[in-house]
């Protein structure tokens, strides 16, 4: 904390975590490491719960297919959705992954596309499948938060809440770390509550019930997230919003449709 300012000031992390020679290894790839290999534990344990219908050898063999999912279609959800004009005027940077810039809506689109290909290649019901990615999936959000953070990027909104903090490398305003708050909501919190759910029986057998919590609680907690994170991209309406919360508008909306579902056909079980 700054005695002049009385807030927060941002410490200068190196965004590189460590360097063997030419191979620079940077916290944000340690984040999408790290998070991936958690999260292949954390399906394996629960994939021996029954039903068991995902067995352990399909999610290692889904580890693969979902890493692809994600720098590929995380990569091309960046360019598509967020710069689309500066990526047209320099094609060859959007191979240029190194350079940062990967967006979580199109890195799901692509994990969900590697996830219909390897379950009917499996012959898995995708949601089966689908349902324990989603309990794992907040484990790898958190960390890539984190490494936000580290990186000192997507920074928050100018603000005077005593725990605001001063990114000397973008201004001197006191700003919200937003990043903490994301790493909090889409990491930890959305964690919780998949897991108490995952651990129930019952939801477990509603097949798409987990995946369908997992898209309603990443999208509260984005369209939370982006009321104190810098906007990326606004869109002028009535009320002012940004494109990250519209983006999850749709996530909101097949979620509730999924969770309604597994209600409904449990209910039609029961009664039959």
């Amino acid at each position: 904390m700054s005695p002049e300012s009385n807030y927060f000031i941002f410490p200068e992390f190196d965004p590189v975590a460590f360097a063997l020679g030419p191979i620079v290894v940077r916290w944000y790839a340690l984040a999408y490491i790290f998070g991936i290999l958690i999260g292949w534990r954390y399906m394996l344990h629960l994939a021996k719960k029954p039903p068991a219908i995902v067995k352990p050898n399909h999610c290692e063999d889904m580890i693969t297919w979902a890493t692809l999912g994600t720098i590929i279609g995380g990569r091309l959800g960046h360019v598509l959705l967020w710069d689309p004009g500066y990526y047209l005027s320099h094609p060859l940077e959007i191979l240029m992954v190194w350079k940062g810039g990967m967006a979580f809506h199109g890195g799901l689109l692509g994990v969900i596309v590697a996830m219909v290909i390897y379950a009917r290649r499996a012959s898995i019901p995708f949601f089966a499948l689908a349902d324990l990615a989603a309990a794992a999936t907040p484990i790898g959000l958190g960390l890539g938060r984190l490494a936000n953070f580290i990186n000192g990027e997507l920074v928050g909104r100018p603000t005077d809440v005593p725990w605001a903090m001063v990114f000397p490398h973008v201004d001197n305003l006191p700003r919200h770390p937003s990043q903490i708050y994301e790493a909090l909501t889409e990491g930890l919190l959305l964690f919780t509550i998949l897991a108490v759910l995952a651990h129930r029986q019952k939801i477990r057998e509603r097949l798409g019930t987990l995946s369908g919590v997992f898209l309603i609680g990443y999208a509260f907690a984005r369209m939370f997230s982006e009321m104190f994170r810098e906007p990326e991209a606004l869109t002028g309406t009535l009320v002012e919003t940004t494109w990250g919360q519209w983006l999850s508008v749709p996530m909101l909306v097949y979620g509730l449709y999924l969770v309604w579902r597994g209600r409904r056909t449990a209910a039609i079980s029961h009664s039959a």
